[in-house]
């Protein structure tokens, strides 16, 4: 069966949002369009009922407390709201002043969550950057010989964005809520993908995104602990007061229902979706690796998520094998970052050399993937592969058992 180009394979940028959300959306622009903030009468009553019922379906796939589910426009303002409104709530010293507190955080975190933390330090807060090893993981004992007696935030995504790998979110809970320190988890390649139960995991704050998981864009969610401990939160904008005080301003209906509908979904279709998944991301992977010499799987071998891969292509340009394989759409980085000339900075944190990380590529697979539209990109890939790499000397030389690495150029 012939494959329909253009062919998607970044859904970790964004996803299609599924038919069925946008028919459940549909209501709230011509139908159920009344403010959930009027209670004096039906319209109101009407939005109000289905913001209930999505905030119901979010904590459904999070084990969470309905209650617990502060809707945003997405996790960008959801790491946001977290990171500096814990910040500013629990500092140690007044704002203007230094010894606020102590947060830590990784290297290759989000900019989401690397601004804000940046942000902060110039507030009077120290903020401890961990590095992660060739795997890209970060451990509970990373974090454990980062803790302080002042440290108040550890922020920690629970899976990277760029090469998929998966941190120890509910090890590194479960230390934190013995220290008595609060953790924020940017759960946004997480939630709705993978298993979540913020009790379990121990996670205080969690945010994600709408459209990640087959949502809309411009909605997502907080998760906010309001028990064991009761987490609290200086707000970012003050207004109406609604949700919770953490959040102000109208809420955005359709997006609510529409992150509600894709969260239902996902629940439900997540244990058939995962292994199907990671079946069509081991056909990339292989493919891909036993065709062509001096390529490299980024991230961790195992501790990765069923459908993100990262692929460095030795002696390649990742630029040029994006125009040479334009009817595919992937990624060289994360989709904020993408337009910059420089190397990934996830990649460079692992240890990457600029080289591969120059020539590396991130494959995503969504709810649509299918194994013939995997099949065409293994055999298109490794032929643009192949016709680049005619055209690299380097190439050549590294055939001929030439170290590259040890050759000293001449300067001009």
């Amino acid at each position: 069966m012939p494959v329909k180009l253009p062919l998607y394979f970044d859904n970790a940028a964004t996803t299609r949002t599924d038919p069925r959300v946008v028919e459940a959306m549909l209501p709230c622009f011509t139908e159920v369009y009344g403010n959930p903030g009027s209670r004096n009468h039906s319209f109101g009553w009407a939005s109000e009922a289905a913001v209930d019922k999505a905030r119901g379906q979010v904590a459904g796939v999070l084990g969470a407390d309905p209650k617990e589910v502060v809707f945003t426009s997405g996790a960008t303002e959801s790491n946001n709201i977290a990171i500096r409104g814990v910040a500013n709530m629990y500092a140690k010293a007044p704002a203007g002043s230094a010894g606020r507190g102590h947060i830590i955080t990784a290297v290759h975190e989000h900019k989401a969550v690397l601004d804000p933390c940046k942000r902060l330090q110039k507030e009077g807060f120290e903020v401890t950057y961990l590095e992660p090893g060739r795997d890209g993981l970060i451990t509970a004992d990373m974090v454990k010989g980062a803790l302080r007696d002042d440290t108040i935030l550890v922020t920690i995504m629970w899976a990277n964005n760029e090469i998929g790998t998966i941190n120890e979110i509910p090890e590194i809970g479960r230390l934190c809520h013995e220290k008595g320190v609060l953790l924020h988890t940017d759960a946004t390649q997480w939630a709705g993908k993978m298993p979540v139960d913020v009790e379990r995991d121990a996670v205080d704050l969690l945010s994600m995104s709408g459209h990640k998981i087959f949502g809309p864009k411009g909605v997502g969610a907080l998760y906010v602990r309001r028990r064991k401990p009761r987490v609290r939160l200086t707000p970012l904008v003050d207004g109406g007061g609604q949700e919770r005080g953490f959040r102000s301003g109208t809420l955005n209906v359709p997006g609510i229902v529409g992150l509600g509908a894709a969260c239902e979904i996902a629940a439900a279709e997540r244990d058939a979706e995962g292994p199907r998944l990671l079946a069509l991301r081991t056909r990339l992977e292989q493919g891909i690796t036993k065709a062509l010499d001096t390529t490299q799987i980024n991230g961790h071998a195992e501790k990765r998520l069923p459908n993100i891969t990262n692929i460095s292509f030795g002696f390649v340009e990742g630029e040029s094998l994006m125009m040479a394989t334009k009817e595919i759409a992937v990624s060289s980085g994360s989709a904020c970052t993408s337009a910059s000339l420089e190397p990934s900075y996830v990649l460079k944190s692992l240890g990457v050399g600029d080289d591969l990380a120059h020539s590396s590529l991130r494959f995503s697979l969504g709810r649509w993937t299918t194994g013939e539209e995997v099949d065409y990109v293994v055999d298109k890939v490794v032929a643009a592969v192949n016709k680049l790499r005619l055209l690299s000397p380097l190439y050549d030389m590294h055939k001929e058992g030439i170290d590259i690495t040890k050759i000293e150029w001449a300067k001009h």
